[in-house]
């Protein structure tokens, strides 16, 4: 463990134990060493140990039982690994959990407030996507195209200058979730752009509590893509 960045040891380690799970070493239903055994392995504090654990719980990873242990739950698509570097899936995820609130309410303004010329933009970019995902060559910059164009419509600067703040989280979170995506079934890939296009249909009907909502779904069920190949 890099020392270095003491502050990003919970990370560090949940990037350990991602690893494992994800290259197979771990599978489902394996029972994870104990706290002690962890704190012994990797050379860091309990502290660090339950940082980390919290972590992969909230992600559907792992989960807890009492007296028994802590067991793996789920696990990413094999070819995860492949496709980028997981190390950093943590910071990834949490930035998810930043943008469910954020972009939420931003889609639920954009509705609410947008204009046509704003409306066109979202659609242009929605296109863009969609036929990009239909060729097998979506990108993470046709994504976010997507989603800056709804935080534009917003009509608040702020929510555009937050996403600004991590959006090298985000962008590395769609890459890994998109090569999942192009890599995986057709199944998959119309989820996406069927989730987009319900968002899409909200902000053009102006429903701002249906924006909200489909783009939470839409942002969740991302998150729960990247970490259950049950969902590839």
């Amino acid at each position: 463990m890099d020392r270095g960045q003491r502050v990003r040891l919970g990370d560090q380690l949940y990037g350990q134990i991602f690893d494992q799970i994800a290259s197979g070493r771990l599978n489902v239903g394996d029972k994870l060493p104990s706290e002690h055994e962890i704190c012994e392995q990797f050379g860091v504090s309990r502290p660090v140990v339950r940082e980390a654990l919290l972590r992969l719980r909230a992600d559907g990873l792992v989960s807890a039982y009492q007296g028994l242990g802590t067991f793996v739950s789920h696990q990413p698509a094999p070819r995860l690994k492949t496709l980028g570097d997981v190390r950093n899936v943590s910071a990834y995820l949490r930035a998810q959990e930043v943008r469910m609130a954020l972009e939420g309410d931003a889609a639920r303004l954009a509705a609410l407030r947008r204009t046509d010329e704003q409306l066109k933009k979202i659609v242009d970019a929605d296109r863009a996507f969609a036929e990009g995902l239909a060729h097998g060559r979506v990108s993470a910059e046709a994504d976010l195209a997507f989603h800056a164009s709804i935080a534009e419509a917003s009509g608040n600067d702020f929510y555009l200058a937050v996403l600004e703040t991590i959006h090298e989280s985000i962008q590395g979170f769609m890459r890994l979730s998109l090569n999942l995506t192009r890599t995986g079934s057709r199944q998959r890939a119309e989820r996406v752009a069927d989730e987009h296009a319900a968002i899409l249909a909200a902000i053009r009907e102006q429903d701002g509590e249906r924006a909200r909502v489909a783009m939470q779904f839409h942002l969740g069920q991302a998150r729960h893509r990247l970490v259950d190949k049950e969902r590839d």
